[in-house]
């Protein structure tokens, strides 16, 4: 089998040679050619020659062509702000003040469509015949969140009829987007859906499980292969995501892999996942890499699965810490044997807590994986934000994220393993829940 049909045979839920490898290289493609993320997302050569040279140094079953949840969104009217190590954030909300509902559509000419559908093409004719091409949809729920704001969450209880309207738009652009990206020649079609983890099965089943099972089915009848991408802490919903028909569900270091694949295997969808972002890949060593690799392949049947990492990798994730991680997926036994007795550097270093009963004020930390690159994680610290700067200086706090050293050996000091989470004064409060502005004011009000 050459690559591409090797992951073709999983997605048909048939035996596989070998467990395919899917690198999730995002913007950190950028980072192989000496690119930042805005050039590389704002340019179609360098893209193209950014992705040309994942497929040369990563050798992928399959691959990416842009990891950006903020195309649709800034077509749609929502203000970005760019970074050089990260996809672009959302910073305004075209629908927080207003219930009404657009009507546009993207088209193949709007916004960075045309350099993305080009490069899509592009990408087919040289690397096509043996390479499976992702194209990744931003998923109705992150895209309506895109353009409602944190009031999203309010609206299942204020305004559920808007929900569902609004939910009914954000799929038809999500239709419209997959059917570009198939006729650009993607196979896979990927929905990204991080704000999904943050939602009850209960909730999911009223507004999310209807749209899903609508884009899946139009996916499938398009003739390609589906993956319904999710981040974060989603382990209640992996049962209900199944039921909305994908080929194949993405997850990344806050779910159990093997629990979730019990799941997924009684409705014979494929399970992709989930090398640790931070604490693996960027931070990590080679040898990291590659015992959590052939740790993982030794817990879980290959049938259905396909290794991969957690999410979209760091910009600054060393080149040497992927090839890892493929080598120890291609030669696993030898791999296997050469970290047998390998420990871990990073289990080495010690931090001190604040003295969390003895502070002046209430200290809010908001523990994410990062609020630059994870949209979950976006949201949750925008919230604490918004209530802590309307409290006059009353309450401190911070967001500490997974992408250092420091902060990662205080998640796991803490015991903290399912991010995003809100603590106040060193107790969990939320965790893969975002609150709404008022409900985290009323805590912190009642603190003081």
């Amino acid at each position: 089998m050459s690559n591409k049909e090797n992951l073709f045979a999983v997605f048909r839920h048939e035996q596989s040679e070998a467990v395919p490898w899917v690198p999730f290289a995002g913007v950190h493609a950028g980072k192989l050619k000496g690119y930042s993320g805005r050039e590389m997302l704002t340019d179609a050569e360098k893209l193209y020659e950014s992705l040309l040279e994942v497929h040369r140094v990563y050798d992928p079953d399959g691959m990416p062509v842009t990891f950006d949840l903020q195309i649709e969104a800034e077509i749609l009217g929502c203000d970005l702000v760019w970074a050089d190590e990260a996809p672009p954030s959302v910073v305004s909300h075209p629908l927080g003040e207003t219930l009404s509902i657009p009507g546009a559509i993207p088209q193949p000419t709007d916004g960075r469509l045309p350099l993305v559908l080009d490069v899509m093409r592009r990408m087919k004719t040289a690397v096509g015949q043996d390479t499976a091409l992702y194209g990744l949809v931003t998923g109705p729920f992150t895209l309506a969140s895109h353009l409602r704001g944190t009031d999203i969450f309010m609206d299942t209880f204020d305004h559920p009829e808007f929900l569902h309207e609004l939910m009914a738009y954000t799929t038809r652009v999500a239709i419209a987007v997959a059917d570009h990206y198939i006729d650009a020649g993607m196979d896979v079609i990927a929905l990204v859906d991080p704000v999904v983890s943050q939602v009850s099965p209960r909730m999911f089943n009223k507004y999310l499980s209807g749209p899903f099972k609508s884009l899946f089915d139009h996916i499938r009848a398009r003739g390609v292969f589906s993956s319904f991408f999710v981040c974060g802490d989603a382990t209640k919903n992996i049962k209900v995501m199944c039921e909305t028909g994908p080929d194949c569900i993405s997850i990344d270091e806050n779910i159990d892999m093997v629990s979730a694949k019990q799941i997924t295997d009684s409705y014979n969808v494929a399970i992709a996942g989930n090398i640790p972002l931070s604490s693996t890949m960027l931070l990590g060593t080679q040898q990291d890499n590659m015992k959590f690799v052939v740790d993982l392949l030794g817990k879980v049947d290959h049938h259905n699965f396909i290794l991969s990492p957690g999410c979209d990798m760091p910009y600054d994730t060393p080149v040497e810490n992927t090839i890892g991680a493929m080598q120890a997926v291609r030669e696993t036994e030898a791999i296997r044997q050469l970290v047998a007795n390998y420990t871990s550097p990073l289990d080495d270093i010690d931090v001190e807590l604040p003295d969390y009963d003895n502070l002046e004020r209430p200290l809010l930390e908001v523990f994410t994986i990062d609020s630059a690159t994870c949209a979950a994680c976006g949201y949750m610290t925008a919230v604490a934000k918004q209530v802590v700067e309307g409290m006059d200086g009353k309450v401190d706090w911070v967001e500490r994220n997974s992408m250092n050293r420091e902060n990662l050996a205080r998640l796991k000091k803490m015991g903290l393993s399912h991010l995003p989470e809100i603590y106040i004064n060193g107790k969990l409060a939320y965790s893969s829940n975002i609150p709404s502005a008022g409900e985290l004011r009323a805590a912190l009000e009642k603190l003081l």
